[in-house]
């Protein structure tokens, strides 16, 4: 089903090793463009800028496009407003089959192609249900789904996630007050079942060019389960949907479930994270945490922001002091010491931009003199009686 070539793919993940051990200092970029000369390449960008504005230009292709189909349309009037998404959804489709044929992947032309075409079938399916939101959501997740499946396109499977999820509410909230009243619970399960799912795959894929997607899934499922069953979300929640409005000394019910649940599942990720030494999971823990602490503060002020901030400054100094004190000498396991794979010179390079740019500082040019000098024939001197 994919459309790439599967050695162009192969192909991919092996320059990216090498990139990674080119900035690691393994090997030099000699070797890296030696080794890029005899692979196979896309046609896209690593860098987000690049590729943030040839998702712009592939935008403004896109809806010139679609221009141009509207102004053969407006004739039609009523019936070309119910088809429009319909024919604007399939030009995103096939722009983004003929990229792909032309080989670009990760580019930012296809972004634009494949995001129009999905936004443009979610406009169509609500045009034709009257705003249905779970068949909206049913639609979009298998298109989304395809779409990754055939280009390898991780913000379709990004998508696809939101659609899913989206599936789960929308179903639950057809069963009335049950399913809402349900719904954070059938969502942690939901969560994770599929984030042992993900990582099971992980552990046992051979196809390389998979595995952005599945870590992509896997870390969407860790933060769904959290946010399934956080506090705040869950009383918000039950006042938007249930209109349960909660009156001063009262709670919502299985309150203390989901206390325990906002403090105790960002401190399962950290020791987790840290024990298998997984970086996405560790930055989730942090975030999970900085949300725990809003939610529990949100409706508990115990000391003014300011006093918080500043109290709260203060321990996170003294934990990354002696983080860094403990850790600044270990070889293995956990380590202050740089990440070779991860090494990065962008703040190197920054500091001599702005030093060039504040000095007016110009790269040196090396010219050849005109002047021939050698041929000494006393201790380098220069000098053997001729000019």
């Amino acid at each position: 089903m994919i459309v790439h070539n599967k050695q162009f793919l192969d192909d991919l993940a092996l320059l990216d090793e090498a990139n990674s051990l080119q900035s690691a200092g393994f090997i030099s970029k000699e070797q890296k463009d030696l080794i890029k000369k005899q692979l196979s390449d896309f046609k896209g960008s690593s860098n987000i800028l690049v590729r943030l504005g040839f998702f712009l230009l592939g935008s403004f292709l896109y809806l010139s496009i679609c221009g141009a189909i509207s102004l053969f349309g407006l004739s039609g009037e009523n019936f070309f407003f119910k088809i429009c998404c319909y024919i604007f959804a399939a030009v995103g489709f096939t722009g983004a089959e003929l990229l792909a044929n032309q080989k670009y992947h990760s580019h930012g032309l296809d972004d634009a192609f494949c995001l129009g075409a999905l936004l443009n079938l979610g406009i169509a399916i609500g045009i034709s249900t009257d705003g249905y939101e779970l068949v909206i959501a049913v639609f979009v997740a298998i298109a989304s789904f395809v779409l990754y499946r055939r280009y390898l396109h991780l913000l379709s499977l990004l998508v696809f996630c939101l659609a899913s999820t989206a599936i789960l509410f929308y179903g639950l909230f057809e069963f009335g007050a049950i399913g809402k009243t349900i719904l954070p619970f059938v969502a942690m399960i939901f969560a994770a079942v599929f984030y042992f799912f993900t990582k099971k795959t992980i552990n046992n894929l051979k196809e390389s060019y998979y595995y952005n997607g599945l870590l992509l899934s896997n870390s969407f499922c860790l933060i769904l389960f959290y946010l399934s069953c956080n506090y705040l979300v869950v009383r918000e929640l039950s006042v938007e949907l249930l209109g349960n409005e909660v009156l001063p000394g009262q709670d919502i019910p299985f309150a203390i479930f989901f206390y325990a649940f906002t403090l105790i599942v960002p401190i399962v990720y950290l020791v987790q994270a840290l024990k298998t030494k997984d970086r996405i999971m560790l930055w989730i823990s942090f975030l999970a945490i900085g949300f725990s602490i809003y939610t529990i503060r949100f409706y508990y002020s115990v000391l003014p922001i300011e006093v918080a901030l500043t109290l709260g400054g203060l321990v996170l100094f003294v934990i990354a002091y002696f983080s860094i004190k403990r850790l600044k000498d270990n070889e293995i396991g956990l380590t202050f010491k740089p990440d070779r794979i991860n090494n990065s010179n962008s703040i190197l390079n920054a500091e001599a931009l702005i030093v060039a740019s504040t000095f007016g500082l110009k790269p040196e040019v090396k010219s050849e003199s005109p002047m021939d000098f050698g041929g000494g024939g006393f201790s380098g001197g220069g000098s053997e009686g001729t000019f």
